[in-house]
């Protein structure tokens, strides 16, 4: 039986895949949902992030992040990759920014992947992670959204932080039509509780790209979201073409469910009914 090692994206950690787990129990699979470092129960939660807010000590208060490099996220993930499969073959699921991690990982230690899947999910080939966003697939996406939840400056603080606890109905309006718009206002609010303040501030370089002779070894799925406006649906294609140019001889197995960045997650029986059929063979 394989273990499916869940990998989240930024600002999220392992409890936003808790319902997919839920699914994946039901069909008999097994799975564990990683935090990288500095997430989850080890994040940073200012005091001022609470109720009532203080705006201005939530933009000066440190945080654990600071610092925090894409290689910290990889090596932690090849921990947990290492233990795992004591126990039989592994499946690494990626989610949105957790894609470049998981793309590191892949880059340094295949041995430990028997099958990589990204769901919508960056899989840097050409660019590094950070230099798609300026790129025409992502000109549809509303980035001033995230760029008005921004709590701090990032060069005063060393790391991102945004004020998801925000009262704002516009902001909030425009934040649910980028990542949940096929949800209820109160679906989104609940997932965004469950986000934290703070992200790193290292999405990798050109170093940290697919690399053919290792990555490109590694069978892997593509799960694309066709109603995703986080990372727009011409955007993930350009991902998968580059990719199989790549590695022309072992293209991505590609699937498409009908979903926003976070809706997969908040009704995910599709995508645990999706990933039983990669861990019985059926990529």
């Amino acid at each position: 039986m394989p273990t499916f090692v869940l990998v989240h994206g930024a600002f999220a950690n392992s409890f936003s895949f808790a319902p997919l787990q839920a699914e994946l129990a039901l069909l008999g699979l097994r799975s564990l949902a990683v935090d990288l470092p500095g997430h989850g129960f080890a994040a940073t939660y200012p005091g001022a992030y609470q109720a009532p807010q203080d705006l201005a000590a939530l933009a000066t208060t440190p945080g654990v992040l600071k610092g925090v490099t894409l290689a910290d996220n990889a090596a932690h993930v090849i921990d947990v990759l290492e233990r795992a499969r004591e126990h039989g073959p592994v499946v690494l699921v990626a989610h949105s920014r957790g894609g470049v991690t998981a793309t590191a990982v892949t880059n340094s230690r295949p041995d430990l992947v028997d099958r990589l899947v990204y769901v919508s999910a960056w899989a840097p080939v050409v660019l590094d992670a950070a230099a798609y966003n300026a790129e025409p697939e992502m000109a549809s996406v509303d980035a001033a959204a995230l760029a008005g939840a921004l709590a701090a400056d990032p060069a005063d603080v060393g790391l991102l932080r945004c004020n998801f606890r925000t009262a704002d109905p516009q902001l909030l309006a425009r934040l649910k039509a980028v990542f949940l718009a096929d949800g209820t206002d109160d679906e989104f609010r609940t997932f965004l509780s469950t986000f934290q303040p703070d992200e790193n501030l290292d999405p990798g370089t050109a170093d940290d790209v697919a690399r053919a002779e290792t990555w490109g070894t590694v069978p892997r799925t593509y799960v694309r979201l066709s109603e995703d406006a986080s990372l727009p649906l011409a955007m993930q294609d350009r991902l998968i073409r580059e990719g199989d140019a790549l590695t022309p001889d072992n293209p991505y197995a590609v699937h498409t469910l009908t979903s926003s960045h976070l809706g997969w997650l908040v009704r995910p029986r599709a995508a645990a009914e999706l990933l039983a059929k990669v861990a019985a063979g059926r990529p």
